[in-house]
């Protein structure tokens, strides 16, 4: 359904339901890119009102990652208040315009684009969309939405201050005006018609406030993803760079996972190990308020991670702060680091021969580093194993499937179900190599994709106990389709079902055994059992005697 606005002054929208150039290169993705909770540890906010208040608060400021967080968290409350679902749209589109223009590459590659060059880049986009997404999208429903996405930029404080020099306020209410009466939920009824309309609505934009046509269809470029899913997205060339990264395990940094926190800097969510933050003792919790002398506590992810790239052998410097009153630098050089997908291995019970994994992603290597972990724990007299996928956002379906393979002889892992016929694949295991333990899965919340996968192998085959809680529900495949100059489409091409044929899609996985409250920060590379019930409740699990005589 295409976007659709009252007719209040205020042009606020309301919600929405939700070809390649060169070398196509497809990976079926299982990531979950939408993790982060908001407010973490935050009490419950007492009504929707007070909620709506807030969120009106942080979007006066232009706070578009907070109040995005806000309006995630306060939906989860009052998932019926329809104010506050439109906010949350409204955020997310805004959130990720700053972000874009946070973004080097967008800046200096994309947004400079002549106009038939980005057209050309808007048809690739189409093309994809229209080819492999797991629904019909009609060509109109994603121009409207890139006119959605540009209406929104001219209220966005990044896009203005980077395209219109501060242009006046009256003329860019005007401008969008126009747009909503004109182009708004215009229908595309020929082939070529959207090539039109968006040129007739740059030569628009140009006549009224100076805006050139590239930041124009860039809106669009990006913009039509907004009506596709969370997980559909238009990928810069950094984030390409970065995805494939990711997929890998392999990137030239400092070895960290961070997010912005208004006025506090960048938080370490992880620390990788063996990394060069690792090695200078940076740990999960710290926050980065300062880069190479200038200061990160009020930027952005993007822009902090901007100011933290750099060549392989250089040298960033560092202000970390510790707690509320620990201040201290440290010096990283930055290096090629390799993310591992199993953080530990070890016997956590030697009496009774229990091991542990703590998996975090599914890469590319993740099947040969769990080879060596079962070997490794096997020698040291592995009797039952613990599985953690706490945390664990996904990856490969490929390494999921591979991976399940270890531990179930026969039947189905996994099915997938798409719109085009090479999205429909039913994946089966294999008896050799199969390995006999007794298995606990540990999940949480932030289990998603390819641990679901792993969670729902585990419960249809009757293959071990689930304990923790409900996972994320995040159960679609993701593929990614390059495009020209760099770019790249992500989309979700099929949904997958486990082997009894279920998909807990925006539901979640529910454990055999919920822990209400589990650990209050999960450690990367570590266990400790004296602060994380959920392990606890493994180890009793599987040390009981109807559990291991199975």
């Amino acid at each position: 359904m295409p976007p659709v606005l009252t007719s209040h002054p205020d042009l606020r929208p309301h919600p929405i339901s939700p070809r390649a150039n060169g070398l196509r290169v497809v990976f079926a993705l299982l990531f979950c890119w939408m993790l982060a909770p908001a407010l973490l540890g935050q009490d419950k906010i007492p009504t929707a009102s007070i909620a709506v208040k807030i969120g009106t608060e942080l979007e006066s400021r232009q706070s578009w990652r907070e109040a995005y967080r806000h309006y995630k968290d306060a939906v989860k409350q009052f998932p019926e208040d329809a104010i506050l679902q439109q906010g949350l749209r409204r955020a997310h589109h805004q959130n990720a315009i700053a972000s874009r223009y946070s973004d080097q590459t967008f800046r200096t590659q994309l947004k400079s684009l002549s106009r038939d060059q980005s057209l050309a880049l808007y048809d690739d986009v189409l093309f994809n969309s229209q080819s492999y997404y797991v629904e019909s999208i009609s060509t109109s429903s994603l121009v409207a939405h890139g006119t959605e996405s540009l209406w929104l930029a001219l209220e966005n404080d990044k896009f203005i201050d980077e395209n219109l020099f501060g242009a006046a306020k009256p003329k860019l209410q005007a401008l969008q005006r126009k747009l909503y009466d004109r182009y708004w939920n215009y229908q595309i009824t020929y082939q070529g018609q959207h090539r039109q309309v968006i040129s007739e609505i740059c030569d628009l934009c140009f006549a009224e406030v100076g805006l050139d046509c590239g930041p124009v269809i860039m809106e669009y470029v990006f913009g039509m993803s907004n009506c596709l899913d969370d997980y559909s997205s238009v990928l810069t060339p950094s984030k390409r760079q970065d995805l494939y990264g990711n997929i890998k395990g392999e990137f030239v940094g400092i070895g960290i996972v961070m997010e912005a926190q208004d006025n506090r800097g960048m938080k370490l969510i992880q620390v990788l190990p063996e990394s060069p933050a690792f090695e200078q003792g940076l740990r999960s919790g710290d926050f980065i308020v300062g880069v190479d002398g200038t200061s990160v506590r009020e930027m952005n992810t993007d822009e902090a991670a901007n100011l933290l790239g750099g060549k392989s052998g250089s040298v960033v410097a560092l202000e970390v702060a510790r707690g509320e009153t620990d201040l201290f630098k440290v010096e990283c050089r930055r290096r090629e680091v390799k993310m591992k997908s199993i953080a530990v291995a070890k016997i956590v019970d030697e009496r009774n021969g229990v091991g542990y994994i703590q998996m975090t992603g599914f890469q590319q290597d993740t099947v040969a580093e769990l080879d060596a972990a079962l070997r490794l724990l096997q020698q040291q007299g592995m009797r039952s194993l613990i599985w953690d996928v706490r945390g664990n956002p996904g990856g490969l379906l490929t390494a999921a499937v591979e991976v399940l393979d270890r531990f179930i002889s026969d039947g189905v892992i996994v099915e997938t179900r798409g719109r085009v016929a090479d999205q429909n694949v039913i994946y089966r295991a294999h008896r050799p190599g199969t390995i006999d333990v007794p298995v606990v899965l540990l999940v949480d919340e932030n289990s998603a994709s390819a641990s679901e996968i792993v969670a729902g192998a585990i419960r249809d085959h009757h293959r071990g106990r689930i304990v923790g809680r409900t996972s994320y529900g995040k159960w679609s495949v993701q593929s990614i389709y390059d495009m020209r100059l760099g770019t790249a489409v992500r989309m979700t091409t099929a949904k997958f079902y486990s082997p009894n044929g279920t998909t807990w899609g925006k539901i979640g996985l529910q454990p055999d055994v919920v822990v209400q409250d589990g650990p209050k920060e999960l450690l990367l590379g570590e266990v400790d059992l004296e602060h994380d019930p959920d392990m606890r409740e493994a180890l009793r699990q599987i040390q009981s005697p109807e559990f291991t005589q199975r």
